[in-house]
């Protein structure tokens, strides 16, 4: 894989991804001006002009509450794009690699979610990304799909960011307490990333029939369970004891308590047994990882 192009540098992960993929090939990172995800003809003409034998796509159109007010341009970015790229990396001969989310479940299960369960999306959003993951599926390319959830960093819009940021402003923050996930640091998605595509670049390198068995759908959170209350929690007993700032007096509030346009799954926690099968790639318990992101801050 000697040439790889990246959309979304600028996001979270894609940030992350510049440097975790750049061992394995020149990466050619795009944003929404090198390759516009809502129309059809940049993609195609993004992907022609530079010609990769491998495609990362971890763009997305992200604002979960808005998509219930701009439902098309959700679809043409996170539903119709997919789809797309997927046929040019299947023309040009190169694989795919693209992310998802918990979003695509309702969040009704008891356990955690794996990828054999069946999905059902409660807003647009999730209904969006899902459509992408059946776009590629329906292409036939060879691909890595990755469902992430609760995905934060040092940058972008994020829970960790935003209540650092409200911690400053307020002496009290009313957190949702019954949804439960696992927050996960988008340094490890991209470091968990490159050793999958590690693997999976052999098989295809030595035309190896098991190549169609690491194909597929993957969920990759870090291990461990809280909720929104329990995360902030973490952040501020950690942040406080760093130096970063004085924790505020956090109020537990079920959802109802806080009405926003889109519902959210009450369970968004993912097993990730398959890929540490697989590829033998394990994310660490959600709480180390917040320690040494916050060490970056």
């Amino acid at each position: 894989m000697n040439r790889i192009l990246l959309t979304g540098k600028n996001g979270q992960v894609g940030w992350e991804l510049q440097r975790a993929l750049a061992t394995l090939g020149e990466v050619i990172a795009l944003d929404r001006h090198g390759m516009d995800l809502a129309d059809p003809d940049s993609i195609r003409r993004a992907v022609r002009e530079h010609n990769p034998n491998l495609i990362v796509n971890v763009a997305a159109y992200t604002a979960v509450d808005k998509a219930e007010e701009e439902p098309d341009l959700a679809m043409a970015i996170n539903g119709i794009a997919p789809g797309i790229l997927a046929e040019e990396a299947k023309r040009l001969g190169a694989a795919m690699i693209h992310y998802s989310t918990d979003y695509v479940f309702d969040g009704n299960k008891d356990g955690p979610y794996t990828e054999e369960d069946v999905p059902n999306p409660l807003n647009i959003y999730g209904k969006t990304k899902l459509v992408g993951e059946q776009a590629i599926q329906a292409v036939g390319v060879p691909y890595l799909i990755f469902r992430t959830s609760w995905v934060y960093g040092t940058r972008g819009k994020n829970f960790l960011l935003t209540i650092l940021r409200l911690a400053k402003e307020r002496d009290e923050l009313r957190i949702v307490y019954d949804q439960i996930g696992a927050p996960t640091w988008s340094r490890m998605i991209a470091e968990a990333t490159g050793q999958c595509l590690t693997q999976f670049n052999l098989s295809m390198t030595d035309h190896q029939s098991s190549i169609t068995d690491l194909c597929g759908t993957y969920h990759l959170s870090a291990a461990g369970v809280t909720s929104w209350y329990g995360f902030a929690i973490a952040i501020f007993r950690h942040a406080e004891a760093m130096g970063l700032c004085n924790t505020p007096t956090l109020e537990p509030i079920p959802t109802e308590a806080y009405l926003r346009p889109a519902l959210r799954p009450a369970n968004s926690v993912l097993a990730s047994k398959k890929i540490e099968s697989n590829f033998r790639v394990c994310l660490p318990d959600w709480q180390a990882a917040l320690q040494l992101c916050l060490d970056e801050l």
